[in-house]
C-alpha cells in the first residue's frame, strides 16, 4: 500500500482528503503531497501539535482534552470530525499518540490513537500499540497505518 494508490483511489471514487496530525508532525500529508498531482486529491493538513492548536483548528473541546488527554479516541475523534468540518474534503484521517522517548503511568511509549472521519458515514477510531521501538520507527508505522485506514475507507 503505498500513497500513490490512496490518491489513485480517492481520484477514482470523487474523494478529497485532508489530514489532522499530531505525533506524526505531517509525516501523512508529506506522503501524500510527495506523490505528483496530489493537488488534485489533497486539500490539507493540519498539524496540531499542541493542545492549544487543537482546539483552535480543529474544535477539540477542552472538556475532551481534559477528561480523556490528547492521546484518546476521543480526541482523535474530535480532531478528525473537525477537519472534516474545516477542509475541503470527504475523507479525513487524524492521529495522536506518544511517539516516545518517555511515556506515562497512562499513555505508554508506542500508543497511537487514529481516527477515520468519512463524509455521510460514522467516525471510526482505533488504538494501536506499537510499543517502545523508538521514536522514528513509531511515526513511520502510524503513516503507514494512516495510508491504510485511507486506502480501506475507499474499498
Amino acid at each position: 500500500m503505498t500513497a500513490e494508490e490512496v490518491l489513485d483511489r480517492a481520484r477514482y471514487w470523487g474523494l478529497r482528503i485532508a489530514t489532522a496530525e499530531s505525533c506524526t508532525g505531517g509525516m501523512v500529508a508529506a506522503a501524500l503531497t510527495d506523490v505528483a498531482g496530489s493537488s488534485t486529491v489533497f486539500d490539507r493538513g493540519y498539524v496540531t501539535y499542541s493542545n492549544l492548536s487543537k482546539m483552535q483548528m480543529l474544535g477539540v473541546r477542552e472538556e475532551t482534552l481534559a477528561a480523556n488527554g490528547a492521546v484518546s479516541e476521543p480526541t482523535a475523534r474530535e480532531m478528525a470530525e473537525g477537519a472534516l468540518a474545516r477542509a475541503d474534503a470527504g475523507l479525513v484521517v487524524a492521529i495522536t499518540g506518544v511517539a516516545g522517548p518517555g511515556s506515562s503511568e497512562f499513555k505508554p511509549e508506542g500508543r497511537v490513537c487514529f481516527a477515520l472521519a468519512k463524509a455521510g458515514h460514522m467516525t471510526r477510531t482505533e488504538t494501536v500499540h506499537y510499543g517502545a521501538i523508538g521514536r522514528a520507527k513509531v511515526r513511520a508505522a502510524s503513516t503507514e497505518h494512516a495510508l491504510a485506514l485511507l486506502l480501506a475507507a475507499m474499498d
